[in-house]
């Protein structure tokens, strides 16, 4: 089930890298890439509920995590570091919202 959406997902980027007018190839791609900017954050979060839940309520160590998850090692642990972004240089996040 999850494979096959995953599939489809990845044969439709691409078809949109396969449009041969280059403006509407960069039309379809910039509108793809508004729509998962959202998606990226509400994601992101789902993903850091399930590796904190992982970890406090199931007891499994961050290798564990990542690999049940299929994700870096990195990403396991930043998100115990309160790191988001990328880079070399990641800004903690101000969790007391000020």
């Amino acid at each position: 089930m999850s494979d096959e959406e995953v599939r489809r997902v990845s044969d439709a980027l691409d078809a949109i890298e396969q449009i041969a007018d280059l403006e509407q190839r960069v039309k379809a791609k910039s509108q793809v890439m508004a729509a998962q900017a959202q998606r990226n954050k509400e994601w992101s979060q789902e993903r850091d509920d399930l590796i904190r839940h992982l970890n406090t309520e199931e007891g499994l160590s961050y290798r564990q995590i990542a690999a049940r998850l299929g994700v870096k090692l990195s990403t396991v642990q930043a998100v115990f570091r309160g790191y988001k972004g990328s880079g070399t240089t990641r800004p903690k996040v101000n969790e007391g919202g000020t």
